[in-house]
């Protein structure tokens, strides 16, 4: 099976729980992920990977046009359904393959966004790569997604532990490297904002919907981590429930002016 058959695979079967994730939803999140962006109210937006679209719809809020695009259809009919019922009428969703080619021309959007995919990707620079091609020079690409550790062993750990969970899951990146990624790509950070992000370890096996025994493997190792410190997820109990925390970077770079680009 191809990596791609894993993701669509993975997101139709957690479509529906994925959407309802608060990490996912959290209109307070979703504020702040616009506002560090910044966006001019004319610019065109284009939000790779957008799942249940709930960023794209965010940006709709200030953003003259909004384009949602997915790998996969059962999270764009849930995107295309609360559209509709929320009467957002400046946006739309579509499906495209952005680890091919994306339907668009060079320097088509303003703003591009990608949120919490990048580590479903095979081929993250080639992404990245693809996403600079349709943004403006001069305009804004956004990155937010999962960090792991920049010490290679415990980000070993880390990243084992997500892919027994979830099978799309790749590599999360240490910080560093998404950064000499988008730099190699002509991006100029302009802000940057980290957090963490505590999830019940019960919440997170169930919105994968997985194999029991690929969940109980997880959760040994993330057992075995809070008794060693093995990946910097930094897992804790408490009142009986066990945590652990994501480790979230957010970029937002300018696209540098390249020459015979638009």
């Amino acid at each position: 099976m191809q990596h791609k058959d894993l993701v669509r695979e993975e997101f139709t079967r957690q479509a529906n729980d994925y959407a309802a994730a608060p990490a996912i939803r959290d209109a307070e999140h979703l504020r702040k992920l616009v506002e560090l962006v910044a966006p001019p109210a004319d610019a065109c937006v284009l939000e790779v990977a957008t799942g249940p679209g709930h960023v794209a719809m965010a940006f709709a809020r200030l953003c003259r046009e909004v384009v949602g695009i997915d790998l996969t259809d059962a999270p764009l009919k849930i995107a295309e359904k609360m559209r509709a019922e929320r009467g957002i009428t400046n946006v739309s969703f579509r499906k495209g393959d952005v680890e091919s080619r994306l339907p668009f021309d060079d320097g088509e959007f303003d703003v591009v966004v990608c949120r919490f995919a990048v580590h479903h990707f095979a081929e993250p620079e080639k992404v990245i790569a693809e996403m600079a091609r349709v943004c403006r020079n001069d305009g804004l690409l956004a990155i937010e997604d999962l960090i792991a550790s920049e010490q290679p062993e415990r980000a070993a750990y880390y990243n084992d532990f997500e892919r027994l969970r979830d099978t799309s899951h790749t590599r999360a990146l240490p910080m560093s490297e998404l950064i000499k990624i988008m730099g190699a790509a002509g991006l100029e950070i302009v802000r940057f904002a980290s957090h963490g992000y505590r999830t019940p370890i019960s919440q997170w096996i169930k919105a994968a919907e997985g194999s029991p025994e690929r969940a109980a493997k997880a959760t040994e190792m993330i057992e075995r981590d809070a008794a060693e410190d093995l990946s910097g997820a930094r897992p804790i109990r408490i009142d009986g429930e066990m945590y652990f925390t994501y480790r979230i970077a957010l970029l937002v770079t300018r696209k540098l002016r390249q020459e015979g680009n638009i």
